[in-house]
């Protein structure tokens, strides 16, 4: 395995699971073509986590026998130029994006679909390669991404004095008066207008707001002028995992719309963690090949690993997130296992509410309504 270093630099990715988790490498079983080539494949993704050099490329490579070239990059802005510059030299052959980058990255032309037939689409957990997931992944026919790990924002609440039960438990009750909450500005607003389309209160679908400025001004006027109404009971706003936790900890927070690193962290002491039955707030990242790729055989090869349950569980403990094969959480520790199995139970999955593609244009009119609210 070969690694070439960029600049380092941690990402503010939320981290769900217990740091260190142990997981089993895999058996593999790889097809003839992939290694009648190079037997190697041009990687790059995201620095500053360690255990994928340190233990998911090694497992890959004595599964399949194919070397990894890693190349690290510190955020998303970069690897898109890399894959700017790979057009012309074709040296990268895979990248790791989130999902709502991937269709600026194929009308860029960097691109190219993965051919289903050679990966191993049954070995996803439901709603994470498949459902409105899937959709968004899928541009003109082509399957342009399949992710590797994923992590939400949904519910933790003390197991004292809120009734987390998954099918009743909403966004709608952080906006109820009984229950002393805390929130992200942006993402209280995004609650408030998704409770407000599930009780058919919008004159239009919440996710249109995410596509032109008009219809999000629209949209978003009503839902903070009701947040507004209830922000009576927010005891603290959080904008880091530290804040979050003290919330709960110290300022009297009964409910808060958090991460899922949050619950986890705080699980041990009388809290839960929870999908509202009008699905968690979710996010995804996931590999993508690019139009260059010289490695193709090599590349599927490894996008098909990271679906399978060991190679899933791997990746995510080294990401401090979900895996997304089957089975794959059941290859790690058994706290976050646990953890896991309690929060997303039944079609807790399949209901997942994947982040929108968010425009530069509309990143900045967020911040506008998320300082309105804070300010209210």
């Amino acid at each position: 395995m070969t690694i070439f270093k960029a600049p380092l630099s941690r990402r503010s990715l939320l981290k769900s699971t217990a740091a260190g988790a142990a997981v089993l490498a895999a058996p593999g079983i790889i097809s003839s073509s992939a290694l009648a080539s190079s037997g190697e494949v041009n990687f790059t993704g995201w620095a500053g986590y360690p255990g994928m050099a340190e233990k998911v490329f090694p497992a890959f490579e004595k599964a399949t026998g194919i070397k990894v070239n890693f190349t690290e990059q510190p955020d998303q802005d970069t690897m898109f130029a890399q894959a700017k510059i790979s057009l012309e030299t074709g040296t990268t052959d895979v990248i790791e994006p989130t999902l709502d980058r991937v269709s600026a990255w194929a009308s860029n032309g960097l691109l190219q679909g993965w051919d289903v037939g050679k990966l191993a689409l049954d070995n996803y957990a439901p709603g994470l390669a498949d459902g409105s997931a899937g959709e968004r992944a899928t541009i003109d026919g082509a399957k342009l991404f399949v992710p590797s790990v994923w992590g939400t924002e949904a519910l933790v609440y003390s197991k004292e004095s809120y009734k987390g039960e998954y099918g009743t438990a909403s966004l709608g009750d952080l906006f109820s008066a009984g229950n002393q909450v805390t929130v992200r500005g942006h993402s209280a607003i995004a609650a408030m207008g998704r409770w407000l389309d599930s009780q058919g209160k919008l004159p239009k679908p919440w996710i249109d707001g995410y596509k032109d400025e008009k219809t999000m001004v629209e949209l978003w006027d009503i839902a903070l002028a009701e947040a507004i109404k209830a922000k009576g009971n927010v005891v603290q706003f959080w904008s880091g995992e530290n804040e979050a936790q003290a919330a709960f900890r110290t300022n009297g927070a009964v409910l808060g719309l958090c991460w899922d690193s949050t619950g986890f962290n705080l699980v041990k002491e009388g809290y839960g963690y929870i999908a509202p039955k009008e699905g968690a707030f979710a996010w995804n990242q996931g590999l993508v090949l690019m139009k260059s790729a010289k490695n193709i055989e090599q590349a599927h090869e490894f996008a098909k690993w990271v679906s399978t349950a060991e190679g899933s569980a791997l990746w995510a403990t080294a990401f401090s997130s979900n895996p997304v094969g089957k089975g794959g959480i059941d290859l790690m520790d058994k706290a976050v296992s646990d953890f896991y199995k309690a929060s997303f139970p039944g079609d807790a999955l399949s209901k997942l509410y994947w982040w929108p593609d968010q425009a530069a244009w509309f990143l900045s009119k967020r911040g506008e309504y998320a300082d309105k609210y804070k300010a209210a």
